[in-house]
């Protein structure tokens, strides 16, 4: 079981604060595009990832029990 955070507007184009995705392993390219199928979610490319407060790539694997963060990009002044 993985943990996907969602933040900021994320929250309210997804409708929750966190997905669980139940898979053993999977990439960070493969979770966005599960997302993407399951969810209608946009392209995800201005979205940043963390595993486990890290930041990750798309070909960066998330296992089981990995807390996976969206981290959508952030303006301000």
């Amino acid at each position: 079981m993985i943990t996907v955070l969602l933040f900021a507007h994320l929250q309210e184009q997804f409708g929750t604060e966190k997905i669980i995705v139940h898979e053993t392993e999977l990439t960070v390219g493969e979770l966005k595009e599960r997302l993407k199928a399951e969810y209608n979610w946009g392209d995800g490319q201005q979205v940043m990832v963390a595993i486990n407060e890290e930041y990750a790539v798309d070909e960066d694997i998330i296992k089981t029990e990995d807390a996976v963060a969206l981290i959508p990009p952030v303006s301000g002044g």
